[in-house]
């Protein structure tokens, strides 16, 4: 069964950085599509940023020019450089792959990033 392993969360003060890391394991499965969602306490979950094997990727607003999404397709891992993090990033965030065949989405436990003061 594919396990998605997620690391680098914690706790910073606004203008810090962070650089959250996921890996795949247990699968020999390709993953189209890796990156990230977040879910902040009383909000829904919502995109991050994704990324394809061909590079291509997908940031939202919020975001830009702040985080940086990357991988490495032989290990299945993706990667989140999150810089300038202001109290509003603040929420569990959650490493999600999806299958280049059947487009199947798996999705890890998450892990909790905190910016304050």
């Amino acid at each position: 069964q594919v396990q998605l392993t997620e690391s680098g969360g914690g706790t910073v003060q606004p203008g810090g950085s962070l650089r959250l890391s996921c890996a795949a394991s247990g699968s020999k499965l390709s993953f189209g599509s890796m990156g990230w969602y977040r879910q902040a306490p009383g909000k829904q979950r919502e995109l991050v940023a994704t990324i394809t094997t061909g590079g291509s990727t997908n940031c939202a607003d919020s975001v830009k020019g702040r985080f940086t999404i990357s991988r490495d397709n032989a290990e299945n891992t993706v990667y989140l450089r999150m810089n300038s993090l202001k109290p509003e990033d603040t929420a569990v965030y959650y490493c999600t792959a999806q299958t280049t065949t059947f487009r199947i989405r798996y999705w890890g436990k998450g892990t909790l990033v905190t910016v304050s003061s």
